[in-house]
């Protein structure tokens, strides 16, 4: 696909899509993937991984980066510049990664160079954050860390911050997922506490973010994706191995884990039929707001809960490309007949504010209602329209 100019992803940069850029390039020369990864190798002097670390049982996988650093090995030449950018484990680098690259029988920080610098772009925000959000460099050796500092250089304008050693850029990409994971968890517990009340929790976190040391983030459906999601089992394994227990972090990651079927137990209450004759329309399935990526979604977890009830479940999410049996084409697909929506992720493409036609689709047997998880609607406005409108 990527031979082809094909790309999933919804990026923009000074104002082409990354369609259009990724054709260019590949016109121009500039960018030529290949599955030949010695031919690769041989013809550049900066390797750069990025492979995915996965979770499996709440243990991380090394198959990937192990893969990827032995084929490196094999092909590794002297000067060559090996750059580790995937989220690991703290330690990895030094002591997973190196030991795999040194079977080239050359020696790192003399023969070859290695560094880590963790990964910090958004989805979406790709181009602009590649730019100008500041990074983190860090080397086996001070020679290391400084072609680290030069090779990043090529990319960013922002502030390049060199560390005093790979552990320190390792455990500070880690942080920075987890302290995400525990904030979102804070705000769905507070969301749970603030509904009890019937009170709006998106209200209550617009007003306590205007002091000026708050920065809560939004409560939703759960933590989805690659990054956040896995990041407290990238600390755990190391922090078992040290005696040193991550209480908070736990407890986040459960309350976290927990939403999907808070989120299945809000349309329960609202059904007008019992389950097992209940169709419920799913609106969004990415990991989060405007992506094509479903990996490791709340949605998901949420359409198991519902479907493990006995009801029937249509989903419609333009922006997804994976196929899933649950999966309509048209936003009319997954609503007729439904006697509820829920919406799980914002998507262009959706028509979420027409509710007089939402009305004419769904299931006339009861008050059709919509669980509303991204603040799709002003709970005020809702009050008196035609569908029951429930924020979570």
């Amino acid at each position: 696909e990527l031979k082809e100019g094909k790309t999933h992803h919804l990026e923009n940069y000074n104002g082409k899509t990354i369609n259009t850029i990724l054709r260019e390039q590949l016109d121009n020369g500039k960018f030529v993937p290949t599955l030949d990864a010695q031919m690769a190798i041989k013809e550049s002097n900066i390797l750069i991984v990025t492979v995915g670390l996965p979770v499996a049982n709440g243990r991380p996988i090394y198959t990937y980066v192990e893969s990827a650093c032995r084929e490196i090995a094999k092909g590794l030449k002297k000067g060559d510049l090996v750059i580790i950018r995937s989220t690991v484990v703290p330690g990895t680098t030094k002591n997973f990664v190196l030991p795999i690259l040194e079977e080239s029988g050359m020696k790192a920080g003399v023969d070859f160079y290695l560094g880590y610098s963790s990964e910090r772009i958004a989805e979406g925000k790709a181009f602009d954050e590649f730019e100008n959000m500041p990074t983190l460099a860090s080397g086996i050796n001070e020679e290391s860390a400084n072609r680290v500092e030069a090779a990043l250089k090529l990319v960013t304008k922002a502030e390049i911050f060199k560390a005093s050693s790979m552990e320190v850029v390792e455990i500070a990409k880690v942080l920075e997922n987890l302290s995400r994971d525990i904030n979102i968890a804070m705000s769905n517990e507070f969301a749970v506490f603030t509904k009890a009340m019937d009170i709006d929790i998106f209200e209550v976190i617009q007003a306590a973010n205007t002091h000026k040391r708050v920065k809560l983030l939004t409560p939703g459906p759960g933590v989805g994706g690659y990054c956040i999601p896995n990041a407290y089992h990238y600390l755990s394994p190391k922090a078992e191995e040290l005696n040193v227990a991550l209480s908070l972090s736990t407890v986040a990651r459960g309350i976290n884990i927990d939403m999907p079927l808070y989120v299945a137990q809000m349309v329960m209450r609202n059904l007008p039929v019992e389950a097992s004759k209940a169709k419920i329309a799913i609106l969004g399935i990415a990991m989060k707001d405007y992506s094509p990526d479903d990996r490791y979604s709340p949605a998901l977890d949420v359409i198991a809960a519902l479907e493990k009830e006995g009801m029937e479940v249509k989903a419609f999410d333009p922006a997804v490309p994976t196929k899933h049996a649950f999966g309509v084409d048209s936003l009319e697909e997954a609503v007729s007949g439904a006697h509820g929506v829920v919406i799980l992720a914002k998507q262009e493409g959706i028509e979420y504010s027409n509710f007089k036609y939402l009305k004419e689709l769904m299931n006339k047997d009861g008050i059709p209602f919509i669980i509303d998880t991204k603040h799709t609607y002003n709970q005020e406005e809702m009050k008196n329209n035609i569908i029951r409108v429930e924020s979570i």
